[in-house]
């Protein structure tokens, strides 16, 4: 039986919540690489709920510090306005500072992966992720246009770095096959731990809705399935609906019936909870968030002769070698490229844009 604590919590006052969190669910840390991945859709301010609160960060940092980690790594790649700026985003959110020194740019390298080829083929992920010996997942508590919740599953999303998650969105083509797309993405490296941001949720059409909602909660679980059944719950939507959750059901990845949780806490519904469609026609009937998926998915690499020192580091990490050398100038295939954009994450000089 999987578990999920709920517990009241501050941004002012942590300590007790994230100690609570690793008594129940202990995983030894002691001389063993950490990743914490907290949830970073773009740049914005703490207060407008949009991340995951960079109160949250520190006091997990600060926790896991003292559990004696071989390395911790605190990263996440942005999404669809972020692509190619995760320093930025995390400087400007206030989890830069949050991560206590130990923010590293994981859209730096990446391993490509076989993927279901209903999508793509194959896909590049960020190898600090597939490196970690154990990876924490800060998720906010959220709504999600397409997707009803935006909770533990699809955090796990920000492991791709780059546009190949708007060609995802794209390959999809509908709510339901996007559902399934998660899945596909969140198995590929299944986080061990999650620590939910419920402090201030987020009502309405999220992500980044201006509906904001006081909670007062830290949600944790050591089970994905678990954590988002628990979520959607209190937000008054039944698991059930949820194919993303149905189909993590049938791969073995846990249960969201609530009567098989162990919940460490008091499960309440949150009285008249915004939530979108459950269609998920808030994104996909969006013309200009469609336009923008779109364009996105036509982005690709390209060169400052003025800039480009040849030096070929980008070429180098090219996880598909899309990318070659012609007339001293790194070249890229476009078809070829998975928009992945590591390159230009890694280029020394910046020389490499985006186009």
């Amino acid at each position: 039986m999987s578990k999920v604590m709920i517990h009241p919590a501050a941004y002012e006052n942590l300590r007790q919540a994230i100690d609570r969190v690793f008594e129940l669910f202990p995983i030894p840390m002691r001389n063993r690489n950490v990743l914490i991945k907290p949830n970073v859709l773009r740049a914005s301010e703490a207060r407008e709920g949009i991340v995951t609160h960079p109160a949250v960060l520190r006091a997990v940092v600060e926790k896991v510090q003292t559990l004696k980690p071989a390395s911790l790594v605190v990263g996440d790649n942005p999404g669809l306005f972020g692509y190619g700026d995760n320093e930025e985003c995390f400087r400007i959110t206030g989890l830069m500072e949050a991560a206590g020194g130990h923010y590293q740019n994981i859209g730096n390298d990446s391993v490509k992966m076989d993927f279901n080829p209903e999508f793509m083929p194959a896909v590049s992920v960020s190898k600090m992720a597939m490196d970690a010996d154990i990876i924490i997942s800060l998720p906010k508590f959220k709504t999600h246009g397409l997707t009803v919740i935006s909770g533990a599953i699809k955090n796990s999303y920000g492991l791709l770095p780059g546009a190949q998650k708007a060609k995802l969105h794209k390959a999809a083509g509908n709510a339901e096959r996007f559902h399934e797309l998660l899945v596909d993405v969140f198995r590929l490296r299944v986080p061990d731990l999650f620590i939910v941001d419920a402090i201030v949720g987020m009502e309405g059409n999220g992500p980044a809705s201006p509906d904001l909602r006081e909670i007062g909660l830290i949600l944790a679980s050591d089970n994905a399935v678990a954590v988002d059944a628990v979520i959607a719950t209190m937000m008054g939507c039944d698991p059930a609906r949820l194919r993303f959750l149905r189909k993590a059901k049938e791969a073995g990845l846990g249960d969201y019936d609530i009567g098989s949780i162990d919940v460490v806490g008091e499960l309440k519904k949150l009285s008249g909870f915004k939530l979108p469609p459950l269609s998920g026609e808030a994104t996909l009937g969006n013309e200009a968030m469609q336009q923008m998926i779109h364009t996105r998915t036509l982005l690709r690499p390209q060169v400052d002769a003025d800039l480009c020192t040849s030096c070929e580091t980008c070429i180098d990490v090219c996880a598909v070698s899309a990318l070659s050398m012609s007339d001293e100038l790194p070249r890229v295939d476009a078809d070829t490229c998975i928009s992945c954009f590591c390159c230009q994450e890694m280029c020394p000089t910046k020389a490499i844009t985006l186009k």
